[in-house]
């Protein structure tokens, strides 16, 4: 059975090799962890020995398909939880991460199945990612950045990539949360923000960081 830091690096591990897309180096683990590289050194050496991860010294990190199914639980436990928190106890969505990030280690399959049930078998957390099934399939994302909308396009907040308070709690400031319509009114190109509708009704300038971080569906 694996410690709870080690379960919390499978799932780093997992985030940041699809972030990547290659990979995960111990540079790069230790700054998302937040912690030295030696650390990350060490505790890979043990989840090699547990058959979790694949670790060649200077060539990155790869977890095994026994490492992967881990991961992937943790990500549907931690996102289920959030969802309970939100819809069923009143978190607002910026309070939810870190108060899920201690349920996620709750050693109960079937807690976790009784929960997915409860909920009716949701596909998207608060935050819009998805949560995969008990078989560990992720359903079908077909959203895309605010940036790489076009002026005079409308479209669906679906998700985020910036999880963090802070983030979650602008956007709740300007308006803005899964659900919220959103109309291209103007492109600014000289540092990429745009001047965006809110539901048809107030009008609102985003930064080009923050429509990097705003998932969307074209309505």
């Amino acid at each position: 059975m694996s410690t709870t830091s080690e379960e919390n690096y499978i799932k780093a591990i997992f985030k940041l090799s699809h972030e990547l897309k290659t990979e995960a180096t111990t540079s790069s683990i230790a700054e998302h962890m937040a912690t030295k590289a030696s650390s990350v050194t060490d505790m890979v050496q043990k989840l090699a020995d547990k058959h979790l991860v694949n670790y060649i010294k200077y060539q990155g990190v790869t977890l095994t398909p026994k490492g992967e199914k881990a991961a992937i639980k943790m990500v549907r436990k931690h996102r289920l939880w959030e969802l309970f928190l939100y819809q069923k106890l009143g978190f607002k969505w910026n309070e939810i991460h870190e108060i899920a990030e201690e349920l996620e280690h709750i050693k109960s399959d079937v807690l976790i199945e009784r929960l997915d049930k409860f909920l009716n078998y949701p596909q998207k957390d608060p935050h819009g990612d998805p949560i995969p099934d008990r078989k560990g399939h992720f359903p079908e994302n077909k959203s895309f950045k605010l940036s790489q909308l076009s002026k005079g396009v409308k479209g669906i907040v679906v998700g985020v990539n910036d999880k963090s308070s802070v983030f979650l709690a602008y956007l709740d400031k300007v308006g803005i949360q899964l659900g919220t319509e959103l109309e291209i009114i103007d492109c600014n190109e000289f540092d990429n923000s745009l001047d965006i509708k809110v539901n048809d009704s107030k009008l609102i300038h985003l930064s080009y960081q923050a429509i990097q971080n705003i998932l969307m569906i074209e309505k």
